[in-house]
């Protein structure tokens, strides 16, 4: 199973894998495939999948059942191999959750990461167009359409990026959940209150919770939750929000503003940084434990990973010159290694890469 937002490239992806190779592939947008794959008995499943050795459902999320489907194919056509991508998370696992236990691989594709990007590209190009990907991401249609990047953003916004979330939860007022994005969008960094959305947007605190939730599912964005062991003093409960991808952000505040003209580069470098580091940790299988730690003292580091018991700090600052304060609190109470990444060090944080 691959899993992904809209548009990140997972049909192409699996295409390029299969290339060289005869698969038999069914679109679940397709309503005679549907039709075909909702509750078939293992003759009709037989009769639709002929000789192939290898099927790939494209957009599985959107047939009814499929786990049901896919775990008859599993159990009864051992030689047929399966791929199912999908961009409706809560759909596709919910359905394919307990049929399919024990049975399946979960893969999840990111937009370009810049570890991938670099590699492509060159360093150097990388490194001129960084602000750029600051600015618009790494959507690959917006990577290879230079020039339109802000048409295209405007694209996946408004007709791509909510279209699983209202065909799921059959949401009645779509510009809600916009007015709730957008003000994530300028909390990015921030600690969030779901009361302070609920008041800017109209609505109950349920109801944010909800479809932030909702959000969540449909790769759109990610919660940091906060650190706390020892300290009285710690804040417990709180979350930040960030996005999967700067380009999305920006769209959906219609700034597109160079950097030089920007007020929000601070925001613009941490969710950059923490959405490649996640992307890295991911691609990399570096499992960790990651959290924010802030105290009521207003003492803070703004990204914290715990792995193989070790724990350390990064503060974020895109001026390699700005003075950073470290909380000697955190650092001896965790035993904590602390690492400052500006763009002058960032490569090694985001990805591996030769010396």
């Amino acid at each position: 199973m691959l899993i992904g937002a809209r548009q990140v490239g997972k049909t192409t992806l699996v295409r390029e894998i299969l290339k060289g190779h005869d698969f038999l592939f069914l679109n679940g947008d397709d309503p005679m495939v549907r039709q075909r794959l909702t509750n078939p008995n293992i003759i009709e499943i037989a009769t639709l999948l002929g000789n192939a050795k290898i099927v790939f459902i494209d957009e599985a999320q959107r047939i009814e059942d499929i786990g049901l489907t896919a775990k008859i194919i599993h159990d009864q056509f051992e030689q047929v191999q399966m791929i199912m991508s999908g961009s409706s998370a809560f759909e596709l696992r919910n359905s394919t959750h307990e049929p399919l236990t024990g049975r399946k691989f979960e893969y999840m594709l990111y937009p370009i990461s810049y570890e991938e990007y670099e590699k492509s590209a060159g360093y150097l190009d990388t490194i001129r167009d960084l602000e750029n990907r600051l600015v618009y991401g790494f959507y690959p249609d917006v990577v290879n359409n230079r020039g339109s990047e802000r048409a295209l953003l405007n694209e996946i916004t408004q007709n791509c990026l909510f279209k699983d979330i209202l065909a799921f939860a059959n949401i009645q007022k779509p510009e809600v959940l916009e007015n709730i994005l957008r003000a994530l969008a300028f909390q990015v960094g921030n600690e969030v209150s779901y009361n302070e959305i609920a008041q800017l947007t109209g609505v109950d605190k349920n109801t944010v919770s909800n479809y932030i939730h909702l959000l969540e599912l449909a790769f759109i964005i990610y919660p940091l939750t906060s650190f706390s062991r020892n300290l009285r003093n710690e804040i417990k409960t709180n979350r930040k929000i960030y996005f999967y991808d700067n380009g999305i952000r920006n769209a959906l505040i219609q700034n597109f503003n160079p950097l030089e003209l920007r007020n929000d580069i601070d925001a613009l470098w941490e969710n950059f940084l923490m959405t490649e580091r996640r992307k890295y940790n991911h691609y990399h299988r570096q499992y960790s434990n990651t959290f924010f730690w802030r105290t009521r003292q207003q003492q803070e580091i703004d990204y914290v990973e715990e792995k193989n018991g070790k724990i350390t700090g990064y503060e974020f600052k895109w001026n390699p010159k700005a003075k950073v304060k470290i909380p000697s609190a955190f650092v001896e109470s965790y035993d904590a290694g602390i690492e400052i990444i500006t763009r002058e060090n960032f490569r090694q944080f985001v990805g591996e890469f030769e010396v």
